[in-house]
C-alpha cells in the first residue's frame, strides 16, 4: 500500500490547504494515539515546534487529537527537531512529535514523528497510521481522556545535552563564532550552546516573528552568514535551518563548506584519534572526492538514496555510526539518534580545536570533483528507461571517466524530469559527458 499522506520526512504542505489544516491534524493525532494504544495502555507523547506562526494552531490540534484518544501530552515549546528526539528518549516517552517544515518558507508547515528511541519511524508504522485515519474515530470518555502539561526548561535540558557531546578536555575560549539560527527553532538555544562552551558569540537569524523563518538567513541562504563572519572577523560561522537538523559551516575566510566536506572531517577526526571507523554512508549525490579520500584511508563507503532517513537505514544495516548528505544533514549515531546541526557543528569545530588546524587544512587532501547537473523535461509517456541511445551514452561516458568520475541518472519525484548528473576531476569533461547523455533524452 502506497502512503497517501506521509512523504520522506513526515507530512508537509502549505498551511490552510490539505493536509495541513487543523481538522486533519486533529484526526491525525487521534489516529496516531489509537495506534499507540494498541501496545500501551497510557501513552505519553512529546510535542515540539519551530517558530512558524501556524505552530500555535497545529500544536492545539495535535494536543486535542491525542487527548481525545486517551494519550497524555507534554508540550516542549520551540525546540530543534533533534532536541525533540533527544527528550523523547530521555523522558521515556512513547513518541516524539515535531511541528516543522524544516527549511521551507513560513507559509508551509508539517508534522513528523520519532519513536521512543528517538529515531524516525518505519514505512510500515506510517501505513498503519494511514489505515487508522480511514477508520471512524473512537473518542475516549471523560474519565479516559489524556492530560497535557508543559515540560519546564526543555530548552535548557537540550542545551546541556549538546554541550555533553563536546569533550570536556577542550574549550571554545578565544574563538569568535557567528551563529545563524534561521529565525527558527534554535534561536535561543544555539547561541547559548557556543557561549557556554567559551566562545565569543555573534547571533544573527535569532529574532523570529512567526513569519521570517528561513527568510534570507540560515543554511539555505548562507550569504548573510558569510557577510557577518567577514564583518566581525570571526573564526567560524554556523548556519542552521528552521528546525536545526541541517548545518552549513563558514571559515574565517568566508568559505562555505557543505555536508560532504564536513562528513569527511568528522570521520578524519576519529581516525586521527585511532578510533575504528569501519564505514561511512553518503547518498547518491555525495561528491566522489569524499568517497575516494575515505577509501584511501581504508574506510568503506556506501551510498543510500537521497534523504537522511535512507542514510540512517544504511547505517543501521551496517552497524556504522557516521553518515550524511551534502545538504548538511549529518549523523553521528554515538552522539545523537538523528541528524543534529548543533552537535555536528561541535564535532567539526572540536576537530579544528584539537588539531590546531583550520577547516581548509583538514580538507587539504579532499578536492571536490566538479559536478554538472542537467534537468531534461520528458515528453508525455516517454519511456526514458528503455532508451537504447541513453544506455549507450551512459556506457560511453563511464568508459571515458574510468575511475575518475561517475554518472547518475534519476527521475524527479515531483516533476516529469530526468536529472542527469556527471562528476569528474575535470569540469570540462563532466559537462561534455552530461550534455551528450542529456541529448539522447531530448530527442
Amino acid at each position: 500500500m502506497n502512503r497517501k499522506y506521509f512523504g520522506t520526512d513526515g507530512i508537509r504542505g502549505t498551511v490552510g490547504q490539505a493536509p495541513i489544516t487543523p481538522d486533519f491534524v486533529l484526526r491525525l493525532a487521534h489516529a496516531v494515539g489509537r495506534v499507540l494504544k494498541r501496545s500501551e495502555a497510557r501513552p505519553t507523547v512529546l510535542i515540539g515546534k519551530d517558530t512558524r506562526i501556524s505552530g500555535y494552531m497545529l500544536e492545539s490540534a495535535l494536543e486535542s487529537g491525542f487527548n481525545s484518544a486517551g494519550v497524555n501530552v507534554m508540550l516542549l515549546g520551540p525546540l530543534p527537531t533533534p532536541g525533540v528526539a533527544y527528550l523523547t528518549r530521555a523522558q521515556r516517552a512513547s513518541l516524539g512529535v515535531v511541528i516543522s517544515a524544516s527549511h521551507n518558507p513560513f507559509a508551509d508547515n508539517g508534522i513528523k514523528f520519532f519513536s521512543a528511541q528517538g529515531a524516525k519511524l518505519s514505512d510500515a508504522w506510517e501505513r498503519e497510521v494511514e489505515a487508522a485515519l480511514d477508520e471512524a474515530p473512537v473518542w475516549a470518555d471523560s474519565a479516559s481522556l489524556g492530560k497535557t502539561r508543559r515540560l519546564d526548561d526543555a530548552a535548557g535540558r537540550y542545551i546541556e545535552f549538546c554541550k555533553s557531546t563536546f569533550t570536556n578536555e577542550l574549550t571554545l575560549k578565544g574563538l569568535k563564532i557567528v551563529v545563524d539560527a534561521a529565525h527558527g527553532a534554535a534561536y535561543q538555544i544555539a547561541p547559548k550552546v557556543f557561549h557556554e562552551l567559551g566562545a565569543d558569540v555573534v547571533a544573527i537569524g535569532c529574532s523570529p516573528d512567526g513569519l521570517n523563518i528561513n527568510h534570507e538567513v540560515g543554511a539555505t541562504h548562507p550569504e548573510a552568514l558569510i557577510a557577518a563572519v567577514k564583518a566581525h572577523h570571526a573564526d567560524f560561522g554556523v548556519a542552521l535551518d528552521g528546525d536545526a537538523d541541517r548545518l552549513q559551516l563558514i571559515d574565517a575566510d568566508g568559505r562555505l563548506y557543505n555536508g560532504d566536506e564536513l562528513l569527511y572531517i568528522m570521520a578524519d577526526d576519529r581516525l586521527g584519534r585511532d578510533e575504528h571507523v569501519p564505514g561511512v554512508v553518503g547518498t547518491l549525490m555525495t561528491n566522489m572526492a569524499v568517497e575516494v579520500a575515505l577509501k584511501a584511508r581504508g574506510v568503506q563507503f556506501v551510498r543510500a538514496k537521497v534523504g537522511d532517513r535512507y542514510v540512517l537505514e544504511e547505517l543501521d544495516k551496517h552497524k556504522w555510526l557516521l553518515g550524511g548528505e551534502g545538504s548538511g544533514h549529518l549523523l553521528a549515531l554515538d552522539k545523537s539518534s538523528t541528524g543534529d546541526g548543533l552537535v555536528s557543528a561541535l564535532q567539526v569545530i572540536q576537530a579544528c580545536v584539537r588539531s590546531g588546524k583550520s577547516v581548509a587544512e583538514l580538507l587539504a587532501g579532499v578536492t571536490l570533483f566538479p559536478q554538472t547537473l542537467i534537468n531534461v523535461r520528458l515528453k508525455p509517456d516517454q519511456d526514458w528507461q528503455a532508451s537504447a541511445g541513453l544506455a549507450n551514452a551512459i556506457t560511453a561516458a563511464e568508459a571515458e571517466l574510468g575511475g575518475n568520475g561517475r554518472v547518475l541518472i534519476r527521475a524527479s519525484g515531483t516533476e516529469p524530469l530526468v536529472r542527469v548528473m556527471v562528476e569528474a576531476r575535470d569540469a570540462t569533461q563532466a559537462r561534455r559527458c552530461a550534455e551528450q547523455i542529456a541529448a539522447t533524452l531530448a530527442v
